[in-house]
């Protein structure tokens, strides 16, 4: 059972930056690829950006490539979100997931292969 808490979200204003923390606790989270999802209301959950176990391999959405970074420091059990020049069609709550993975490179885009969830953390951005 691995339990995931957001934290760092908040209102900034367009062109800004902002940087989320996923703070795991119970099984060590080195156990599992870590993605950050996000949704706003009347829309699917959306797929933002994902890091393998090991931390070597990354993938990330087109809408955020090249303002968004996800990267993960396994020895705080914690992983983080640097979301930089942020517009204002980034605002929804942004969630924190846990994916078993049968291979260490692996980076789930998919929600379905997340076994675990944070309850989210809201980003507003300001045009």
């Amino acid at each position: 059972q691995v339990q995931l808490v957001e934290s760092g979200g908040g209102l900034v204003q367009a062109g800004g930056s902002l940087r989320l923390s996923c703070a795991a606790s119970g099984r060590t989270s080195s156990s599992y690829a870590m993605g950050w999802f996000r949704q706003t209301p009347g829309k699917e959950r959306e797929f933002v950006a994902a890091i393998s176990r090991s931390g070597g391999n990354t993938n990330s959405a087109d809408s955020v490539k090249g303002r968004f970074t996800i990267s993960r420091d396994n020895a705080k059990n914690t992983v983080y979100l640097q979301m930089n020049s942020l517009k204002p069609e980034d605002t929804a709550v942004y969630y924190c997931a846990a994916a078993k993975t049968p291979f260490s490179v692996s980076v789930p885009r998919t929600g379905g292969r997340y076994d675990y969830w944070g309850q989210g953390t809201q980003v507003t951005v300001s045009s």
